[in-house]
C-alpha cells in the first residue's frame, strides 16, 4: 500500500511544505517541515484508531484464517523480485541466495505462495528495498517527511518506493493497462493483506510512545534508528557499535 500511493501522496505533501516553517531545534534534527509533519502525525494517530485498528479487527477475527494468511503469504511472495534485485544491488549475496531460495520453495511447494514452506525450513523472511539500497551507498535520508497514511517516509525512502513499485509484478497486470490503472489495482491489492501486520505495527508504536512527553520526537527517533538497523543489516555503525537488540 506504502509503495502504490507513495508518489501521489508526495506531490501532496511537498505542495503543503512550502507553507511552513519551522524551530531551529527542528531544522537540527533535519526535520525542516515539523509543522506539517506535526499536523499529518495527528491525522495518521486518528485514522489509525478509528479505520486502521477496527477494520484490521473485522478482516482478522472475520475473516478464515486460511484465506487472509494466504493472501499475505502470497503477496509476501510476490515482493521477493524486489527484496531480491536490491540484494543483489547492495552486494548481499548471502541474502539474495536466500531470497531466491524462499520464492522458489514458496512458488513450487507453497503452492504459488499461499502456503509460507521456507521458513519452517529454516529460510526465514527478510524485506530489502530501494531506499535501504541508497542508504547502503551513502545516500542521505533527506529532510524528515510523514505522509498521509503512509507514515514516516523522508525523500530516500519515498524515491526508492516509486524504483521498487517499477520492480513489483502486481505493477504489470494486467498487461496494457494505464499505469493509473496499474497503480490502483497494485494499491487494493496491497490494501487487504497488511492491516494485521500495520494492526500489530501501531499496537507496537503506541507502547514506544505511551508516556513520552512528544510522541512525535519519539516516533521520529525510533523511526530512524529502525531505519538505520536495516540499512546496515547487522553491521557496526560509524560510531563502531552494534545495532541495537
Amino acid at each position: 500500500m506504502r509503495r502504490a500511493s507513495a508518489a501521489m501522496l508526495a506531490v501532496c505533501a511537498m505542495a503543503l511544505s512550502a507553507c511552513t516553517s519551522a524551530s531551529p531545534e527542528a531544522i537540527a534534527e533535519n526535520d525542516p517541515f515539523e509543522p506539517m509533519n506535526r499536523a499529518v502525525y495527528r491525522f495518521d494517530e486518528r485514522f489509525d484508531k478509528y479505520v486502521v485498528l477496527p477494520v484490521a479487527g473485522v478482516y482478522v477475527y472475520h475473516t478464515p484464517a486460511p484465506i487472509h494468511h494466504g493472501l499475505h503469504n502470497f503477496l509476501i511472495n510476490l515482493d521477493s523480485s524486489v527484496t531480491f534485485v536490491n540484494d543483489v544491488l547492495q552486494g548481499r549475496i548471502s541474502n539474495a541466495g536466500e531470497t531466491l531460495a524462499r520464492f522458489t520453495m514458496n512458488t513450487t511447494v507453497g503452492i504459488g505462495g499461499l502456503i509460507d514452506v521456507a521458513t519452517p525450513a529454516g529460510i526465514p523472511f527478510h524485506a530489502s528495498d530501494f531506499g535501504q539500497t541508497l542508504g547502503r551507498y551513502g545516500v542521505p535520508e533527506g529532510p524528515f517527511l510523514v505522509l498521509p497514511i503512509i507514515g514516516p517516509d523522508p525523500p530516500r525512502d519515498l524515491g526508492g518506493d516509486g524504483v521498487d513499485l517499477f520492480l513489483d509484478p502486481l505493477f504489470y497486470v494486467p498487461p496494457g493497462a494505464s499505469v493509473l490503472d496499474r497503480l490502483a489495482l497494485t494499491a487494493g491489492l496491497r490494501t487487504l493483506s497488511p492491516f494485521e501486520v500495520h494492526a500489530r505495527n501501531i499496537v507496537l508504536r503506541q507502547e514506544l510512545e505511551r508516556g513520552s512527553v512528544d510522541p512525535y520526537v519519539t516516533m521520529r527517533s525510533v523511526y530512524r534508528q529502525l531505519r538505520d538497523e536495516e540499512i546496515r543489516d547487522g553491521e557496526p555503525g560509524k560510531d563502531g557499535r552494534p545495532p541495537a537488540k
